[in-house]
């Protein structure tokens, strides 16, 4: 199922090549990511998937400048990461990505539109009013715009993360884990809403997930399994995702 390269794929919004990630040292030697190399397409929303501890999130993180990486190549678009100092890397981190997270990292003492706002806030911009607007609606808070993160269900505060992550038009977004924390009906629309933000707004989302069913939102997959890419599905849905993570859990029984 490794995409047909004759099938023409849209300009890249972020790419690792080569990338290698090594944590320890000697007999506490670990390989999170094995000479990984990917591409997530400008308007397309990706999943990455694979068995516990295959190094799903540690590809997020350092596709995400979230974390260093050991060798290879990161880009978002055209920028590479390792050629940025610590000032330029958090100034690209803030200005052209965002992030959802499976913990909801909202401030308890400020409102949604403020939580919403506050990346704006912080790099002394304001964001653009009818954006702002149309992603409000979008994850339908129009009505609990004054509300703070206490008195909102875990859905609803997901959705002031999202609309966080969307508001000031990041290059790409990623999301880890981020119907975690959810019931099921909270998870459909927060994943609802990211596929709304790839379908209507053209935004690019990448998220990191070990359900099937999230999975099925995807415009395509990728599967890793001991820090290495190992397949990729398109137009996913939770049955063929299902037997494809089916086939991980024999390896991991036999091996």
């Amino acid at each position: 199922m490794i995409a047909d390269p004759f099938v023409p794929r849209p300009r890249a919004a972020a790419a690792v090549e080569g990338l290698t990630k090594v944590y320890g040292r000697g007999d506490t030697r670990v390989v999170a990511l094995d000479q990984v190399g990917v591409a997530f397409g400008e308007g397309e929303f990706t999943a990455i998937m694979g068995p516990s501890g295959c190094g799903k999130s540690t590809l997020m993180h350092c596709a995400a400048g979230l974390d260093s990486f050991d060798s290879g190549s990161v880009r978002i678009g055209t920028t590479e990461l390792a050629a940025l100092d610590d000032r330029q890397l958090t100034e690209l981190r803030r200005d052209r990505i965002g992030f959802i997270f499976q913990a909801f990292n909202l401030l308890p003492t400020l409102t949604a539109l403020e939580n919403i706002t506050l990346p704006s806030a912080i790099a002394g911009r304001r964001p653009d009013p009818e954006w702002l607007d149309r992603v409000v609606a979008m994850v339908g808070l129009g009505r609990r715009l004054d509300h703070r993160p206490g008195q909102l269900s875990g859905g609803q505060q997901q959705r002031v993360a999202v609309a966080r992550a969307l508001v000031s038009r990041p290059a790409i977004v990623f999301a880890d884990e981020p119907t975690g924390n959810l019931d099921s009906r909270a998870g459909a629309e927060v994943l609802g809403f990211l596929r709304d933000s790839v379908r209507e707004l053209g935004q690019t989302v990448v998220m990191v997930t070990h359900d099937p069913v999230a999975a099925g939102y995807a415009d395509r997959v990728v599967f890793l399994s001991d820090g290495r890419l190992v397949d990729e599905m398109a137009r996913p849905t939770p049955d063929r995702v299902l037997d494809v993570m089916k086939t991980f859990d024999t390896v991991t029984r036999t091996g």
